[in-house]
Formats: C-alpha cells, sequence, structure tokens
C-alpha cells in the first residue's frame, strides 16, 4: 500500500483536530463511495456545535474506513454535535447494509489488502503465522489528527496486540 494520508486529509486542520474512524465489515463498491461522498459533504455543511459550523471533513479511505475529523480550533465539538455525527454512522450503516461499530472485528494489511480478523480468532492466525509482528494493523482507536498520520497504520507488534500476542522471550543467566 504506496498512500500518502498527508494528500488525502486538509492540510488545513489542525493537527490536534479529533478523529473518529469507523471501519466498515466489507469493502463498498465504487457507486457506494461516489454515494457516501454525496453524503459527507451534507453531513459536513450541516454539522453545528451549539449552533456554530464545525469545521469537519469526512471521507471514505481504502474503500473500507470512514474517517470523521473536526479541527476544534473555531468550535468545539460538543455531546449533540458528536451524537449528530453517531446517528449520521447509524444511518450510512442501514442505508448501506454494513456494520460500522463493531470492534470485535481487527483489521490488517495482508497481501496488497484490508482484510478483517475477529478478534476471538488472532491467536489462530499468528499460530499459522497469517499475522506476525511485523504485518500491518489499523489502529483505529486514534483520537487526533497527527495520530491518524503517525499511528493509525503501524505494525501489529508495536500495537496493543504487541504486548498481548507478540511476548517476546528474554534471556536469563
Amino acid at each position: 500500500m504506496n498512500i500518502s494520508l498527508e494528500k488525502i486529509l486538509p492540510a488545513d486542520f489542525s493537527n490536534r483536530s479529533r478523529v473518529w474512524i469507523y471501519q466498515s465489515s466489507r469493502l463498498l463498491s465504487m457507486q457506494e463511495a461516489l454515494t457516501l461522498e454525496q453524503l459527507f459533504a451534507d453531513f459536513v455543511q450541516n454539522w453545528k456545535s451549539h449552533g456554530t459550523p464545525v469545521k469537519g471533513y469526512a471521507n471514505l479511505i481504502f474503500g473500507q474506513f470512514i474517517v470523521i475529523m473536526a479541527d476544534e480550533s473555531q468550535a468545539e465539538v460538543s455531546g449533540c454535535s458528536t451524537d449528530y455525527s453517531v446517528h449520521f454512522i447509524k444511518q450510512i450503516e442501514k442505508q448501506f447494509n454494513i456494520q460500522l461499530f463493531d470492534r470485535q472485528m481487527l483489521a490488517f494489511f495482508i497481501k496488497e489488502k484490508v482484510e478483517l480478523l475477529p478478534l476471538s480468532q488472532i491467536e489462530y492466525a499468528i499460530e499459522k503465522g497469517f499475522i506476525s509482528e511485523e504485518t500491518i494493523y489499523f489502529n483505529n482507536l486514534v483520537y487526533t489528527k497527527q495520530e491518524l498520520l503517525e499511528n493509525w497504520m503501524i505494525p501489529a507488534g508495536k500495537s496493543w496486540l504487541g504486548k498481548r500476542y507478540f511476548k517476546t522471550e528474554t534471556s536469563h543467566s
């Protein structure tokens, strides 16, 4: 995968901009992606926090991840504006018949494409060599634009999976 997020994300957004990533249960088609473009434009145009427009961004990345970003340097995102974005994502789930809130499905970049794997199958996948410490893992819990740029796509061994599943043995003298 040779894609630079810097070219996709808006340069005029603060690196401290809040980020939400929603992982789709399947790859979306080109037609669905085109439909989403208009939905994203409408969402961003109407996104407000206590009546003040939110400087927002929404995009589909790799055909499988919806990234929503709010630059809070102009208006902080309130509970109501967060609820509005969650409601928007739930509408997308219904319209496209996908799941966007399943945190038990983990995403990896394997053989030049995004692969989803249930958390319950991680140990098996490691044991069989499908996933290694170097396999790229999508860390959807990043919180800011800076974290998205630096820590979204990371080797599995450098994520929380490293501590839990890739325990390296240390020699004892």
